[in-house]
């Protein structure tokens, strides 16, 4: 009998792009099925994150993935032990950012952290939208007092 290599990961994965891709399509390669935790808008809230597109959009979005095979959701830190042992995970994988912090779960699976793709992060994109947003503030502001300067000589 052929034992199934079933993959788990988690993440928020807030503005999809394509450095959440690329770790999702390399973890698919590593197993014959993979499981990925997508956090809840209330355990994001927990962690002090706000997220721009709400959970049911980001599980969509994750289900609609043809290498992913089931989403759950995340609403603790804690239920990474349950859900491996209930979705019998060969192999838990996080990106290297998270390094050494799930080495606990080691006695029930293999744990392993892969780099990430360089030059991308939801964080830096949620950054460099807030500083657009702050130039376009800044510039309407500048044409409202234009335009009111104008109208006012009239």
């Amino acid at each position: 009998m052929t034992t199934l290599t079933t993959v788990l990961t988690y993440g928020t994965f807030d503005l999809f792009h394509i450095g959440h891709l690329n770790l999702l399509r390399r973890l698919s390669q590593l197993g014959d099925k993979l499981v990925v935790g997508c956090s809840t808008d209330a355990f994001n809230e927990k962690k002090g994150k706000r997220t721009v597109v709400p959970f049911a959009h980001r599980r969509e979005i994750l289900e609609s993935i043809r290498f992913v095979h089931k989403v759950i959701p995340e609403e603790s830190w804690e239920q990474k032990r349950v859900d491996i042992l209930r979705e019998e995970v060969s192999l838990f994988a996080m990106g290297d950012d998270w390094a050494g912090k799930f080495d606990e779960l080691k006695d029930i699976c293999q744990v392993i952290y892969l780099p990430r793709t360089r030059d991308v992060s939801t964080t830096e994109i949620k950054q460099l939208v807030a500083a657009m947003h702050g130039e376009n503030v800044l510039e309407l502001k500048r044409i409202v007092e234009r335009l009111k300067a104008i109208t006012d000589s009239f």
